[in-house]
């Protein structure tokens, strides 16, 4: 007999799990806690299987026989409404964020600190708003695209570009891990708006850094700042390898800072030796933040670095602007005395910790060339010296 909404209200719980049968395989269990399912049980392609259709009262007896005819509409067709459940699930669990977050906690592996915060800053900011819930499947060229545009319309047109790059890397990792078809950010091509290439300010002439380096010894801000932006054209190594520097890298005693791999943008280890006036500023700085984990902690405290914005605020105070001088500049600007001055490219980029764009010529060449970095450094930190102290130009050739 069919049920009725008085025999399932009145229903009683008993010592084990018992079933009230609707017909046409719809049936209610009632539970020994007294919860009551709907359950559908059917057969397709001779194989028996079961269907939940809900919890009684969420789901009255109406509503029930609707979805039970819906399912029965289904088998009819030739479809199995278990499968389609489960694939609808499946839809559910893999939202374009959940996937990119799988992709980040791999690629936190392999990118150093700052470019993997830099990643999930852009897809948490820009994408997942939008995007994040959305099956990744299902996600279209015209639904990325209208997020990109809003990171445009903002005129950061290289925040843009990258964030699409990220993006096609987790639709690439979607679809190794079966879960999307196509990487449509592929369909983009042509449709963001062009980048400007601008290369980080840095100066290059004699004079000028000799200028630069004075207005660097007069700054008058905070003492680890001052020795922060002193070491940085000694060293020359990216803004956050200086300001993550820790006291557990540096043998003093050997002149030599090693970074750790997790910390290089390449992910390789790399050797900084240090001039003799890169050691005197190390060994100043020793009494004041020795005790702590890090060579320039921050002013709040000295279990952070510095701030990313620290030394461009410093060098900004010192009267430089952001089209005149960097803390990245630094990079630019060694690079280019030190070719100037006749050293060897290939030092100077291992120096840089520049990636080997030959392939085959990298895997055979993995000197690190350590004696001619040492005395490059120490030549490279002499002249430094003399250009500080010179009131005119200082004519850039290598000394003997």
């Amino acid at each position: 007999m069919a049920l009725s909404d008085t025999v399932i209200r009145t229903a009683r719980p008993r010592d084990t799990a018992y079933k009230l049968s609707d017909g046409r395989g719809l049936s209610l269990l009632v539970n020994p806690n007294g919860s009551k399912w709907w359950r559908l049980r059917y057969r397709f392609y001779g194989r028996e299987k079961m269907l939940s259709l809900g919890v009684y009262p969420d789901v009255p007896l109406k509503l029930a026989r609707e979805r039970c005819d819906n399912a029965r509409k289904k088998l009819a067709a030739g479809q199995d409404p278990s499968a389609e459940r489960h694939s609808e699930k499946a839809a559910r669990e893999h939202t374009f964020e959940i996937v990119a977050r799988e992709w980040l906690a791999l690629q936190q592996k392999k990118l150093s600190l700052s470019t993997y915060n830099k990643s999930r800053w852009m897809l948490e900011t820009f994408i997942f708003p939008d995007l994040g819930a959305r099956p990744i499947g299902e996600v279209t060229a015209p639904d990325l695209l209208a997020a990109i545009r809003k990171i445009e319309a903002r005129g950061i047109n290289e925040t843009a570009r990258r964030t699409k790059q990220r993006c096609g890397q987790v639709f690439r990792y979607a679809i190794a891990t079966g879960r999307a078809q196509h990487d449509i950010s592929a369909d983009l091509r042509g449709a963001l708006a062009p980048v400007v290439s601008k290369h980080h300010a840095a100066l290059t002439d004699p004079t000028q850094i000799g200028e630069l380096l004075r207005a660097v010894d007069g700054y008058s801000g905070q003492l680890v700042t001052a020795a922060a932006l002193k070491l940085a054209p000694l060293v020359f190594v990216r803004p956050g390898e200086l300001r993550a520097a820790r006291w557990t890298e540096f043998d003093l005693d050997r002149a030599e800072w090693r970074i750790s791999a997790e910390r290089m943008k390449m992910r390789e280890a790399h050797v900084v030796p240090l001039s003799t006036q890169a050691v005197g500023i190390l060994k100043d700085l020793a009494g004041l933040t020795g005790r702590g984990p890090y060579v320039f902690p921050s002013v709040r405290t000295s279990t952070r670095p510095m701030s990313e914005n620290t030394i461009n605020a410093a060098l900004r105070r010192i009267g430089y602007s952001t089209e005149e001088m960097t803390g990245h500049g630094f990079r630019a600007l060694a690079s280019t005395c030190l070719n100037e001055l006749g050293w060897a490219p290939d030092v100077i980029e291992l120096q840089l910790a520049h990636k080997e764009r030959n392939a085959v010529r990298a895997a055979y060449n993995r000197s690190l060339r350590l004696s001619e970095r040492k005395k490059m450094m120490q030549a490279w930190a002499d002249h430094l010296d003399e250009l500080r102290a010179a009131k005119k130009v200082v004519p850039l050739k290598r000394s003997a």
